[in-house]
């Protein structure tokens, strides 16, 4: 749906020309800069060697800590590797190699910092999302390894009408979950279920990347702040100039990716994001608290237009063989009566609208979880502990439901 300009534009709310200060200028690069850079040829340092490890163990996450050897997650458990521990000065050759000037900075003024890495292994390139950390005046790593491969909704039990959100030509769909919902994963999934269905331009802003493409019919451009890019701000005024069809701005953690995020959807694009929120009513709250009350009303308005959809997750164990975790999802899009309770500032109802639209693709937590358990994925017990309304749970699944259009009236 369209709306007047009047009434969808953000130009009174922020302003993309004024990019904040942040991080060093960019220097000039020597030919063997460039090289290391461009063409990605570098030495091999201490630390690949436990990469590869943990790679050739099919292990998820590397651990170093001052103290022990270092650990491997091997099939969701730490085993130590068949060394001795890791001192302050064996710490300190392993992990500084890998800081570039701006993640150095960032861990010097942090205490930590978070960088992708890469590394070549049997000829296959393996990117791991590593975090550096301080604790008791001791440096540690803990680093998870990122899958070459992106699954499909249907390897990763994720509602088959997600396919539909990934149609649209302009607008935004924002994935909420906590840390670890797995919202990365199905951003990825999404946006590789374009790749392989239409000739379209995809960009990526990400901190750092994780999944990396393979192109099918599209075109992907991945950029990494802080790599590619100086930040968010920057990348996106550049972006309005590499003409791409679909967007990736990573995570919506302040108001200024925010703004710019709605002002790329505005502006005929598809645009993806994260936001950490717990269901998907609850994210217009999270977004609200980003931005001063007397500017509320004009967001309300830019939600109401421009969002398409949000997408709430949670991982949980499974009890299908071969299956460790499965999401439990929420969905609720924007039609026209979640908008009309948008604009009027009634998102106490929107529950009972997303509930009660089920025929238009969207579902609640209780929805899902009643779908998870029917088809075996999960226990009843799970069910029952993550139900936000475990009365409502049992009525479904003993078939039962509620529907009362005039409770949104």
């Amino acid at each position: 749906m369209s709306m007047s300009s009047d009434s969808s534009s953000l130009s009174s709310l922020s302003s993309m020309g004024s990019t904040p200060a942040y991080g060093p200028k960019m220097k000039p690069l020597s030919p063997e800069g460039d090289k290391l850079r461009f063409l990605g040829k570098r030495k091999d340092i201490e630390i690949d060697k436990l990469f590869r490890a943990l790679v050739k163990l099919e292990g998820s996450d590397l651990h170093l800590k001052v103290g022990v050897p270092p650990y491997v997650r091997v099939a969701g458990t730490l085993r130590p590797l068949n060394r001795g521990p890791i001192d302050d000065d064996e710490m300190v050759r392993l992990i500084f190699p890998m800081f570039n000037e701006r993640t150095r900075r960032i861990f010097d003024e942090d205490g930590g910092a978070d960088f992708a890495y890469a590394l070549e292994v049997d000829g296959k390139t393996w990117r791991f999302r590593v975090n550096v950390l301080t604790q008791m005046d001791h440096v540690g790593m803990v680093a998870r390894r990122v899958n070459n491969w992106i699954p499909d909704f249907e390897s990763l039990h994720l509602p088959p009408g997600l396919g539909k959100l990934c149609t649209y030509y302009q607008g935004m769909v924002l994935l909420a979950g906590v840390t670890g919902s797995g919202k990365t994963t199905t951003i990825a999934s999404m946006l590789d279920w374009v790749n392989h269905r239409y000739y379209k331009h995809i960009l990526t802003l990400e901190d750092p990347i994780e999944f990396t493409f393979t192109e099918d019919k599209s075109l992907i451009n991945q950029r990494e702040i802080g790599q590619d890019v100086k930040d968010f701000m920057t990348g996106m005024k550049h972006a309005v100039r590499e003409d791409p069809d679909v967007m990736l701005v990573g995570e919506m953690r302040d108001r200024e990716t925010f703004e710019t995020a709605i002002q790329a959807a505005e502006t005929g694009h598809l645009v993806f994001g994260t936001i950490h929120a717990s269901t998907a009513p609850s994210t217009l709250g999270r977004i609200l608290d980003l931005f001063p009350q007397e500017m509320h009303a004009a967001i309300r308005s830019a939600l109401a237009f421009n969002m398409k959809a949000i997408i709430a997750q949670k991982l949980l164990p499974s009890i299908k063989e071969g299956v460790p975790r499965v999401p439990t999802v929420e969905i609720m899009t924007f039609n026209p009566t979640v908008r009309k309770l948008v604009l009027e500032g009634m998102d106490e109802k929107l529950p009972d609208a997303i509930r009660l639209c089920a025929e238009e693709g969207m579902q609640d937590f209780t929805m899902s979880l009643k779908n998870l358990v029917e088809q075996e994925l999960i226990d009843r017990a799970t069910a029952f502990e993550v139900a936000p309304n475990p009365d409502a749970l049992k009525m479904a699944l003993k078939g039962i439901t509620v529907s009362d259009s005039g409770m949104l009236s």
